[in-house]
């Protein structure tokens, strides 16, 4: 009995060893720098370029969707450009996460960024103070071009003073922006300009890299974010206290999949009549004003991935 009593009492000090470590060491990686190139974007003032990253943003991208607290359809049927001063809070399970104010204010807003760190955050995943950002704008491998035209347009937002909670991590979250969180950058090389066209080709990269489709219709890790199912197999579940709870839909060209059966213009009309389900994630008011074009492209483009069964919701 003495010896486990000795047994017990290593074996408690080990433990509180531990755990007082792994505390100090979270603690002290919780502002860990990140190196990462500065491209050589520079915004444009040619009204062309800008009009480019106007649709884009309030389209494919659906920037406004977290960066703005207006009803966004609302203002662009009226004519009238949705500010992008931020807010927006995502409630995960490693703690709050806010959307930034994205304005030109100085003080709470992008507004004393230059454009190459703009570029920098969106496409290797690194703050202007060298943290790690989540990975919730995949951003990494859009054009040139249109990297270009998105700055441009974002700086023409009117300045408005905002200024938006920082980002609130519980114990878990802590850990994982310690140990696990690192930056995001492109896979393989950016391209310098892709021509809109309704082809498969184009397709893949407005799903791929410009309207982050994967990131609800690919099944991830609910902690780390990581993919963990079949290309938009769908499977994530999406529930909130006293909402309904959503999975989000197969949408490869299985038998089983949400779009069996459809054609394009099912699939264009959908998109058209805009936010259905009152409690849907999907941006769907902001996915409508994309062009017949631009559907058609992600129509094709769906029809080629790999047939998958959803898998079961975690």
């Amino acid at each position: 009995m003495k010896r486990f009593r000795k047994i017990l009492k290593w074996t408690g000090i080990i433990l509180l060893f531990i755990i007082i470590s792994v505390t100090a060491l979270t603690a002290t990686r919780q502002n860990q720098k990140f190196e990462a190139p500065y491209p050589a974007i520079k915004a444009s003032t040619d009204s062309a370029v800008i009009a480019r990253g106007k649709h884009l943003v309030f389209s494919i991208a659906h920037c406004a969707d977290c960066h703005s607290s207006q009803n966004v359809d609302s203002l662009l049927q009226l004519g009238i450009e949705p500010s992008l001063s931020g807010g927006f809070k995502f409630e995960l399970p490693i703690g709050n996460i806010y959307a930034r104010n994205i304005t030109s204010d100085k003080e709470t807003g992008i507004g004393n960024l230059s454009d190459a760190e703009i570029a920098r955050t969106l496409y290797y995943g690194v703050g202007s103070d060298g943290r790690a950002m989540f990975d919730f704008m995949p951003f990494h491998n859009v054009s040139e071009s249109d990297m270009q035209a998105i700055i441009s347009y974002i700086r023409t937002q009117k300045p408005v003073k905002h200024k938006v909670p920082e980002n609130e991590f519980n114990v878990m979250g802590k850990v994982v922006k310690a140990f696990m969180l690192k930056p995001t950058g492109p896979n393989g090389t950016i391209p310098k300009t892709i021509t809109p066209d309704s082809s498969a080709a184009y397709g893949s990269y407005l799903v791929n890299y410009v309207g982050n489709c994967a990131g609800c219709h690919t099944q991830r890790d609910a902690m780390t974010g990581a993919y963990i199912g079949p290309h938009m197999a769908g499977g994530n579940v999406f529930a909130e206290p006293g909402k309904d709870t959503l999975i989000s839909p197969n949408l490869t060209p299985d038998e089983s999949g949400r779009l069996n059966g459809w054609n394009f213009e099912l699939f264009k009309n959908r998109f058209r009549k805009g936010k259905l389900i009152k409690h849907t994630h999907m941006p769907w008011d902001t996915y409508k004003h994309m062009t017949d074009d631009e559907l058609k492209a992600i129509y094709n483009y769906l029809q080629t991935i790999e047939p998958a069964k959803m898998p079961a919701a975690k």
